[in-house]
Formats: C-alpha cells, sequence, structure tokens
C-alpha cells in the first residue's frame, strides 16, 4: 500500500515538471539562467525520483509492480549517471545535433517511465 503512495507521489512530481515548471523556466527566465537552473534540478529530481522508485519496488507487493517500478528506478540512474553528463557535455562542446539527439532520448526516458508508473497505479485500482 505504502508503493502505491510513493508511485503516485512521484507520477503527480513528474506531471507537474512537465506541465509546469519547465515550460515556465524558459518562458520567464533569460536562456542563460534556464539552463543554469536545469542543470542543477535535474541530478536531483533524477536522484530523488529514482531513490523513491527503488523503495518503492522493494516495497511492493505485486510482481508485475515490483519489476516495472524497478526498472523505473533504473532509468532514473541511468538518467543521472549516464544521459544528463552527455549532455551536458554535448552543450558545453556546441554540439547541437549530439545534444538535441540526447535531450530526446531523456525526455522519452521521462515520458516512458511516466506512463510505465500511471500503469502501475491503474494495476492496482
Amino acid at each position: 500500500m505504502l508503493s502505491n503512495y510513493i508511485v503516485a507521489g512521484v507520477v503527480g512530481v513528474m506531471l507537474f515538471f512537465s506541465v509546469a515548471v519547465a515550460p515556465t523556466i524558459f518562458k520567464v527566465l533569460p536562456q542563460e539562467w534556464a539552463s543554469a537552473y536545469v542543470r542543477k534540478f535535474f541530478p536531483k529530481y533524477y536522484a530523488v525520483l529514482g531513490l523513491a522508485c527503488l523503495v518503492a519496488g522493494l516495497l511492493a507487493t505485486n510482481m508485475t509492480t515490483k519489476i516495472i517500478i524497478l526498472n523505473c528506478a533504473a532509468l532514473f540512474a541511468i538518467s543521472l549517471l549516464i544521459l544528463t553528463p552527455n549532455i551536458n557535455n554535448a552543450r558545453d562542446n556546441n554540439h547541437s545535433k549530439q545534444f538535441n539527439l540526447l535531450h530526446g532520448l531523456s525526455v522519452t526516458v521521462n515520458m516512458l517511465q511516466l506512463i510505465m508508473l500511471i500503469y502501475c497505479l491503474w494495476l492496482v485500482k
């Protein structure tokens, strides 16, 4: 039961960031500030949500949801440890094609995680 609440919290954070925070950052802040903010924010986002998914996965009693949630935790770790540094490196070195590819991949992974976690919540309805 606690696992479901944790997953619901992760989904809420992901939706709020995707719908409210991310679009606003780049509309309100100058590009330089927005980029600096995002660089500081995303490692925390991935670490906190990844840890939350790890805990939720370990607490889950349904084997299907356990596997899905733990896979989401692994994807958060990949995003934190592999994608984010490579995205930053591509941006720093003005490799716009590589940046666009990696950024698109990170957005796709994030949306896939969101779908997977919503599916877990639907399974336990």
